[in-house]
């Protein structure tokens, strides 16, 4: 894990779609030894994502975590929850591509991920490359300033 991630722990939250991934993941961190707080579901019984997306993104901007990673059926919901929090940017990757991109050129601190959509080996690669991806700064500080400047529209 890079330096920007060993402050807080990670921030997890699934939905009823997403449980069985963010257990996985949930495997994956701890047999790496990275802290992580678990936000729910704790079952596959029938949930709303929004209500377990807004505390784990809130931990996130509150800085009691360092990203959050996200899961639902199909990554989307989680990600448009989440992008509706103030200070979140959050992704929905399907490839390591963007995942390696999306921290990169984007500061992205949030990542999701559909457990009906991702493979727990490709998902769990993406995990590894967001949490280990440094963000590059330079041009890419300007449009990411720029992003968080719609939030006061």
């Amino acid at each position: 894990m890079t330096k920007d991630y060993c402050t807080a722990p990670v921030a997890l939250a699934a939905d009823h779609g997403g449980f069985a991934l963010k257990e996985a993941i949930k495997a994956h961190l701890e047999s790496q030894g990275i802290a992580y707080r678990d936000f729910g579901t704790h079952s596959t019984e029938s949930c709303d994502y929004p209500d377990l997306a807004a505390p784990a993104c809130d931990a996130v901007v509150a800085g009691e975590c360092s990203v959050a990673i996200l899961c639902c059926g199909t990554g989307v919901g989680m990600s448009i929850c989440a992008n509706k929090i103030h200070g979140i940017r959050a992704c929905c990757c399907s490839d390591t591509f963007s995942a390696e991109f999306t921290r990169r050129h984007n500061d992205a601190n949030a990542l999701c991920m559909g457990g009906r959509v991702v493979g727990e080996g490709l998902a769990l690669a993406i995990v590894d490359l967001f949490l280990n991806t440094p963000f590059e700064g330079g041009r890419h500080t300007r449009r990411v300033e720029k992003v968080m400047a719609l939030e006061t529209r």
